[in-house]
């Protein structure tokens, strides 16, 4: 048996960040990290299209928390402690400089995941963690210390954090000893969607959009962007996330009302009537209009049934009334979802009743700690899920021995 002060099962970014901060504040304690693959840190790696998205420009507790549709209220208090700028200054100590790009997204100068990969590993190293890869942990529980048995090798501690993110055999692990599991489901998906309106403009964005899932309250604000099987960009993502849990119960079945426009229908027909009036002459499906894209206003054009060649002129009231239905309150049917690129993000995982959020240990067992996505607490996209783990892991960490 391997005796460690401290372990940490999980070597992603939650458990890298919490061993440094660990090892940086106590340096006689004896602290390992447990990775079940052959590589720590892959989800780090893939994170923000390899680049690494940190977190995110939002320096005040109050308007960051509301990225977080689980999670929002237990997180006020943490990042009073511990948020946005906190990271990026802890970065530049670590010599990982940081920019901030006009979407508020933080990465590394260097534009590469790499960069924080190494930081974490060249740190870890020098204070002395143990990083032992290939220990799928098969159970863990308390004696006098914590047990901690892999399909290799036995460990005990004396501090155990658990830092696997959406680990389902380690949840199941979880709920043996006594702690609730919130059922996991899919967040951050992107919208599938078989419609002749969008089939043949993919890569078409659309700037100012509302999108509404019908029969619910979900409702979010942002760009579309109208890709080869559907919707995805940060208005359909932000409705994935805060519509989880509800959007599961519909399996994925649901329709969606868009305001390509975010201007109420009765004004667009009255600048529709004015534009049919000094534009007679022009073809319709020519003359985009509300800053829509070219490709994506003629798909709508044709969808009010008016023909490709017909000027303003011709139409009649019903093709405006048509037209401006399509703008303001199209209807689509999504039938599915897609993982948004290589981040799969859950919803789900440990019982926010059940975690101290002033140290992150278990309120059901002294000295365990958990850090990250394990708990029940997700994001948008933006840079957010890290910074609840950055958050969670230095908090833990500070009050570990205290």
């Amino acid at each position: 048996m391997k005796f460690f002060d401290v372990i940490i099962v999980g070597g992603g970014a939650a458990g890298f960040f919490a061993a440094i901060n660990i090892a940086e504040q106590y340096p006689d304690v004896t602290v390992a990290i447990l990775e079940k693959s052959k590589e720590v840190l892959s989800k780090v790696k893939v994170s923000g299209g390899g680049r690494c998205n940190v977190t995110h420009a939002e320096f005040i507790p109050q308007e960051l928390v509301k990225n977080y549709p689980r999670g929002e209220k237990e997180l006020l208090g943490p990042f009073h402690s511990f948020m946005t700028g906190d990271t990026m200054e802890w970065f530049e100590k670590k010599g990982v400089p940081l920019k901030i790009e006009d979407d508020g997204r933080i990465f590394p100068e260097s534009n590469s995941s790499q960069t924080i990969i190494d930081c974490f590993l060249y740190e870890a190293n020098k204070l002395g963690v143990e990083v032992i890869k290939q220990q799928v942990v098969t159970n863990f529980n308390k004696d006098e210390y914590w047990q901690v048995n892999t399909k290799t090798d036995l460990y005990s501690c004396e501090k155990l954090i658990i830092a696997t993110g959406s680990s389902t055999k380690i949840w199941e692990q979880l709920e043996q000893l006594g702690h609730s599991i919130v059922q996991p489901v899919p967040s951050l998906f992107t919208f599938n969607i078989n419609d002749s309106r969008i089939k043949e403009i993919p890569g078409v964005v659309a700037q100012n959009v509302t999108v509404k899932v019908l029969e619910t309250n979900l409702e979010s604000h942002g760009p579309l962007l109208i890709t080869h099987w559907g919707m995805s960009a940060p208005a359909i993502l932000k409705l994935s996330a805060f519509g989880a849990v509800e959007l599961a119960e519909k399996n994925y079945n649901f329709q969606i009302e868009i305001n390509f426009i975010n201007q109420d229908f009765e004004f667009v027909i009255s600048q529709l009537k004015q534009v049919k009036i000094d534009f007679a002459k022009k073809v319709v499906a020519n003359y985009s209009m509300f800053d829509l894209p070219k490709r994506l206003w003629n798909q709508l054009v044709l969808a009010a049934q008016i023909s490709a060649e017909a000027r303003w002129a011709d139409i009649n009231k019903y093709q405006l009334e048509q037209l401006s239905t399509q703008l303001t309150k199209a209807i689509f049917n999504v039938k599915g979802k897609s993982t948004f690129k290589e981040e799969f993000v859950t919803a789900g995982g440990i019982d926010l009743k059940e975690v101290n959020f002033k140290n992150y240990q278990s309120k059901l067992f002294e000295n365990l700690y958990f850090a990250g996505e394990v708990i029940n607490v997700d994001a948008i996209t933006g840079g957010f899920n890290f910074q609840n783990a950055w958050t969670g892991a230095y908090i833990l960490s500070k009050n570990l021995l205290s």
